[in-house]
Formats: structure tokens, sequence, C-alpha cells
């Protein structure tokens, strides 16, 4: 079922697309969702302090007065 030779915009591309080269727009369907969940479990690390780790490989000397004090987990 292929589009028309008349047809434009971005549906028609999607459709001509889908029937001459499904792999490719299959590939791309995955990759954008691969990259949607990506970005999204990225944003949830940070918003839920994922690099303040209890046990550390470097070690950093804060002062009492420094406000990233409250954040350190014991």
């Amino acid at each position: 079922m292929a589009a028309k030779a008349s047809q434009t915009g971005l549906m028609a591309l999607w459709k001509r697309g889908w029937s001459e080269i499904p792999e490719v727009m299959g590939s791309s369907v995955m990759a954008v969702i691969g990259l949607t969940m990506g970005v999204i479990g990225l944003k949830h690390y940070y918003d839920n302090d994922g690099d303040n780790r209890k046990y550390k490989n470097v070690y950093t000397v804060y002062r009492p007065d420094d406000p990233r004090v409250q954040n350190i987990k014991q």
C-alpha cells in the first residue's frame, strides 16, 4: 500500500518511508523511544540526588558552614 505521488506533507512521507524501508522506520521509532526513556531516567536520577552516595571513591572535606553539609548521607 504505497502512498500516492500527489500527496505531500509529513504523513505522506511517513507512509512512503514505511512502505519502502520498514526496517529503518521501525528502528527510528525504537531509537526515539529509547532516547526518551534515557532522558527521563537521567532526569529522575539527578532529581533524586543520585550522585550523593553513602560510600564514595573520592572524599571531599567540607567546612561546617557549607550549605552542602545538609545533603551528606551518614
